[in-house]
């Protein structure tokens, strides 16, 4: 029992942090290029890794029987990162993160072609009633619309590549070899495209702070979600996934002083539950 309460608390705070690193993302936004503040979040990360973790594991960190998908399983979550900090600087955070979160949709219908694995049909079903909350949330007249929706939806979709790429790899490579390929490869790729945007604007402190937040939040976000799912059943975890819509709602309420509509809120509602229906029921290893 307390084990299982270890796993609950470990996976709440590690959304929490997830919540306040896109609000941090979306903060940063009014004042730096998208680019740069994705190149933060995985510098930041990065030299986490290296100070935290590096040093325990050796060269173990590094060697993997398959670099190929590792690199592009990377270069999938820079995409990711990098439509989902657009999507923040044109949209409303809460909103936003309900149009990711039908990553999962995304997930179980890829899992059929690309994995070999049976889609059911209560997958369709979940799958149709998600995009129709989808629909509520960019409904005309609502405050979602623009080429935001489309960040928000491309996100989900190259994080559900992410995820299934995830998948594949764990029977071989662990999990803290792959948090260290994401962060590496997302420092080293962004570092290329950095200088594009650089104008040389010298951060204040409370943005400096914020900016040298962003990998913390995530790197130890990602190792605290690992840590849960270590030591309580993912059956039981899976459920308190979609707390961090709340989070982001009510840091979005704090920071922006915005909240989502009736219509929009429903939508969200639709989204989670199609999604953890699948989450509840789709097999894992």
């Amino acid at each position: 029992m307390l084990k299982k309460l270890y796993g609950i608390i470990l996976l709440l705070i590690a959304t929490f942090l997830f919540a306040v690193l896109d609000t941090s993302s979306k903060y940063l936004t009014a004042s730096f290029a998208v680019p740069l503040v994705v190149w933060a979040r995985y510098a930041g990360h990065l030299v986490l890794m290296l100070v935290g973790v590096a040093p325990g594991m050796g060269r173990e960190i590094v060697v993997t029987e398959r670099p190929g998908l590792m690199i592009f399983r990377g270069f999938l979550l820079i995409c990711s990162s990098l439509l989902v900090v657009l999507a923040f600087s044109t949209l409303p955070i809460a909103e936003t993160t309900a149009l990711v979160f039908v990553n999962p949709l995304f997930v179980a219908l890829l899992a059929g072609p690309l994995l070999g694995e049976k889609v059911p049909l209560r997958t369709w079903m979940a799958t149709l009633s998600g995009f129709c909350g989808v629909l509520l949330i960019a409904r005309p007249g609502g405050s979602m619309f623009g080429i935001g929706i489309v960040y928000a939806l491309g996100c989900a979709l190259c994080y559900a590549g992410y995820q299934i790429l995830t998948r594949k790899l764990s029977a071989t490579e662990p999990a803290m070899r792959q948090l260290f390929y994401t962060a590496l490869i997302g420092a080293l790729a962004m570092s290329f495209v950095v200088p594009a945007y650089w104008t040389w604007e010298i951060p204040t402190l409370k943005q400096a702070l914020i900016i040298s937040s962003l990998g913390l939040f995530g790197g130890i976000g990602h190792f605290l979600l690992i840590r849960a799912f270590r030591v309580t059943m993912a059956s039981t975890l899976s459920p308190l996934l979609y707390v961090q819509l709340v989070w982001v709602t009510l840091l979005g309420w704090i920071v922006f002083d915005h909240l989502p509509d009736l219509l929009t809120t429903i939508g969200m509602l639709i989204i989670g539950a199609s999604s953890l229906s699948i989450a509840l029921r789709w097999p894992r290893g």
